[in-house]
């Protein structure tokens, strides 16, 4: 058997994605959620490739360190990425501390104008859902007094329930993408 290497993760240093507009993004995420002031570099080339597509890469710091990044790069952006997206396809979920918060966040975002809708039980959080001016579904949630008791019952059985699910669904997998897009060894590069 194949040693494993340790595993250094120790957290997210940013997610990134494509923005529309730099200054309507930082309206939203500034504004509407309250997130801290943004920082941002402008580059003039993609780096590894050196494509000519400058681009301005946004940050915003979030209390616990981590980072919600955006590349404004107008020069090789398609419009229709910026339709709203299925949230299966793409949704990033905020953590606030408890019920109060979020219900003051729902009322702060609809207070601006935008939609957010719930709050949403879903046993182990409670969450609000709406869109950025990108197309990304934002939820904002929190974790409930059972999280911790849910998600390590469910790790304890999830052999099992993945096992259910690849049997109940490969079937259809396989008509869908072909069996050597679902090898586990797929560096998903094809």
């Amino acid at each position: 058997m194949t040693s494993i290497e340790p595993r250094p993760i120790v957290g997210v240093h940013h997610a990134a994605f494509r923005c529309r507009d730099a200054e309507q993004t930082i309206w939203f995420y500034r504004d509407v959620l309250g997130l801290a002031d943004p920082t941002g570099i402008i580059v003039e080339e993609v780096p590894g490739s050196g494509a000519d597509d400058p681009y301005l890469h946004v940050f915003f710091r979030m209390r616990n360190g981590e980072h919600i990044a955006f590349f404004d790069a107008p020069g090789s952006a398609d419009p229709a990425w910026f339709a709203r997206k299925d949230s299966f396809d793409m949704h990033w979920a905020f953590e606030v501390g408890g019920e109060d918060d979020l219900i003051a966040m729902r009322d702060r975002i609809r207070a601006h104008g935008v939609t957010a809708h719930g709050p949403i039980d879903h046993h182990f959080v409670r969450s609000i859902y709406m869109y950025d001016p990108n197309g990304i579904q934002i939820e904002l949630t929190y974790r409930t007094a059972d999280h911790d008791r849910i998600l390590d019952e469910e790790q304890r059985n999830f052999g099992q329930t993945l096992a259910r699910w690849s049997e109940r669904t490969r079937t259809a997998k396989e008509a869908k993408f072909g069996a050597e897009a679902l090898d586990r060894r797929s560096r998903g590069d094809a």
